[in-house]
């Protein structure tokens, strides 16, 4: 039996209580925590089953996944399509606004509980027929590195994105806990960058050193306070310093990794953002992940490796819709005025470190 307890992608609360714990213990010497080291990185626009439930057979059988017989109606017939290990490459992008999200989780019938039986559906109201191609999954040696890392540290199952909508809003949750009342991608507040105190804001204040290593940009800049000057050295290209700080030793208390957002020429993006190859992904966390074992902080570090949105790809466990509070009294915008008590759908979720038993789900 699972736990009722559900996680979010906005784990902002657990890594600053993680954080400052830890460094309130080292002032004391009244508690030591192992961890000294956080390792963050976000990917793109994939669901825990998408990615992960086909593993539920073969990697860990604990693992709330799938079994082959999940199904989703198609509209006015009889017939349904059901969940399938055949996932490749995806193009184009499935739908995963606030408005689609909403009918892939409800259906049409806009019931009060979701279903998770409107996959189908919604992806039949876009241009090109996308109804299997959301009701694919990987099988386990499609993504062998996630494989592995199932197998032999801790994959949560229980792990949903912060709200039922798009990449930004989501990842504005990630530092902050908050999206400041954003359900979708608003150019002209991105631009000017979104208000609201950031988990970097706290560790500063605080004497913890963070560091952000990016690969295109760094969308964390995002957030307007991160455009300080106080914090321009905090800013580190990655294919230039991330491997070289791990080997010195000197990474950040809270190191987080922007994965490569778009192509450029002979670098291809390697955020599993659909229509980017998840080959690319897996290559990019196995890099990391060896750089971070080969590194002297390896007996300190956690590594979590987890994802901003289902990007529109099936998912079988409901989205939590109870008890979940509003974190700063902000609703979204007219008409639907959302009031942020409901998560989006589940997603990957998988942490690495020396100190996590081999193979458990939480």
């Amino acid at each position: 039996m699972k736990p009722s307890a559900s996680f979010t992608l906005s784990h902002f609360l657990a890594l600053y209580f993680l954080l400052t714990l830890t460094h309130v213990a080292q002032a004391s010497h009244q508690w030591q925590s192992p961890i000294k080291t956080v390792v963050v990185l976000v990917m793109e626009n994939r669901s825990f089953d998408h990615l992960l439930g086909w593993m539920k057979k073969s990697v860990n059988p604990s693992i709330d996944g799938v079994t082959g017989e999940e199904c989703n109606p198609v509209p006015n017939s009889t017939q349904t399509i059901c969940f399938t290990n055949d996932a490749e490459f995806v193009d184009p992008d499935p739908g995963h606004s606030f408005e689609a999200v909403e009918r892939q989780v409800f259906g049409s019938g806009q019931g009060q509980i979701p279903s998770m039986m409107g996959f189908v559906e919604q992806a039949l109201s876009m241009p090109g027929n996308l109804s299997e191609t959301v009701m694919k999954g990987f099988r386990p040696e499609a993504v062998p590195v996630y494989a592995e890392l199932v197998k032999e540290f801790a994959v949560f199952d229980r792990w949903f994105s912060s709200i039922p909508g798009p990449t930004q809003p989501n990842r504005l949750f990630v530092y902050s806990a908050t999206s400041h009342g954003s359900t979708s991608h608003v150019k002209k507040q991105l631009a000017q960058g979104y208000p609201q105190k950031t988990i970097f804001d706290s560790l500063h204040s605080n004497d913890i050193d963070f560091g952000i290593y990016f690969q295109n940009i760094p969308t964390t800049l995002f957030y307007r306070n991160l455009r300080q000057l106080k914090y321009i050295f905090k800013f580190h290209q990655y294919d230039l310093k991330f491997q070289r700080d791990a080997a010195k030793g000197k990474l950040p208390s809270l190191t987080v990794i922007e994965p490569r957002y778009f192509d450029l020429k002979g670098l291809p993006a390697n955020d599993d953002h659909p229509s980017h190859d998840v080959a690319n992904g897996q290559k990019l966390v196995k890099e990391v992940y060896e750089t971070l074992r080969s590194s002297p902080q390896w007996n300190e570090t956690l590594l979590v490796i987890t994802y901003d949105e289902h990007g529109g790809f099936y998912d079988h466990v409901k989205t939590p819709f109870v008890g979940i509070p509003n974190p700063d009294g902000n609703t979204g915008p007219a008409p639907g005025f959302f009031k942020f008590d409901r998560l989006g759908v589940r997603v990957p979720t998988i942490m690495v470190s020396p100190w996590i038993q081999k193979g458990t789900a939480y």
